[in-house]
């Protein structure tokens, strides 16, 4: 049996709004889909499309010759192949459900010391965005489950393998969802300053896009200073410049909160005060690295 195959038989574990889009996607490309959920009533839209539903994580397990786990969190993939491992057993586990990197390395070495082939994946991407254009998920660990299964991995949306070490993928996908959150947190605040001009979160919208969008090109320019280790580079933004008081002092008028931006600036006075207010932006790097 070959991964592209269609009698590929799959098992997806978890069906919230995630686990239930990876496995209509499974169904779409004509995959044999067994699904499971701890919780009633989960998995009745997808027995309309075909799939068969499991009464136990067990039966589910010895479906598929491919498991596929979007669970809660780290405790409940124990939670529910912990009683499983057996079963699990000669067959290959992906992993999607998200974790630390330890955590995810964690349940490498379980999987290998069961007998189970193992790769971890991070999802980056929304529900509604599998299988279509601009949805990518990341995976490291077993290389070889990779490349076999690699055809119905690209059914979700474009797939990246980052090596054997389970924990990279992890790594990461929080790293980028840690950028996209703050960036996020971002936004809000400033659709909140405006608010009290009455300008609606939509409006605001609308011209944000765009500048955040631009100002995204200036990443490549940042990484070349980080990597080369100089801040004194010509062209950068100083610190003192990118000193956020103006903002604060904004928007505690506004009568909001000035938590998100005072992060921020928090990172940049630590540099200022530590003589580096010449030098670029790009420094408050040091001040994430060495927490104060």
């Amino acid at each position: 049996m070959t991964a592209d195959s269609n009698t590929l038989s799959v098992s997806v574990l978890g069906l919230g709004a995630m686990g239930s889009a990876l496995a209509s996607a499974l169904l779409k490309a004509g995959h044999e889909t067994t699904v499971w959920n701890r919780s009633a009533g989960k998995a009745d839209d997808l027995v309309a499309q075909g799939a068969r539903a499991a009464a136990t994580a067990g039966d589910a397990v010895r479906a598929g010759e491919l498991v596929v786990a979007c669970l809660l969190d780290h405790a409940s993939v124990h939670e529910v192949l912990d009683p499983v491992a057996g079963d699990l057993a000669g067959r290959t586990l992906i992993n999607v459900t998200t974790t630390t990197p330890e955590q995810s390395r964690e349940i490498a070495a379980w999987a290998s010391d069961a007998g189970i082939a193992y790769l971890d994946g991070g999802i980056m991407a929304v529900p509604h965005m599998i299988g279509q254009p601009g949805s990518s998920i990341l995976y490291s660990g077993t290389e070889d489950v990779f490349q076999q299964y690699k055809p119905v991995l690209d059914l979700w949306g474009d797939s990246t393998y980052f090596g054997e070490d389970a924990g990279l993928a992890s790594l990461y996908d929080l790293a980028l969802l840690a950028g996209m959150y703050v960036m996020f947190a971002g936004f809000l605040h400033g659709a909140a300053m405006v608010a009290s001009a009455g300008v609606t979160a939509r409006e605001f919208a609308a011209m944000a896009a765009p500048w955040l969008t631009a100002m995204t090109g200036e990443f490549e320019g940042y990484a070349a200073v980080i990597d080369g280790g100089d801040y004194t580079v010509p062209g950068q933004q100083s610190l003192e410049f990118s000193d956020l008081g103006d903002i604060l002092t904004a928007s505690a008028e506004q009568g909001i909160s000035t938590e998100a931006v005072a992060m921020v600036q928090g990172l940049i006075r630590r540099q200022i005060d530590a003589g580096h207010g010449a030098e670029g932006f790009a420094r408050i790097i040091e001040s994430i690295k060495q927490p104060g």
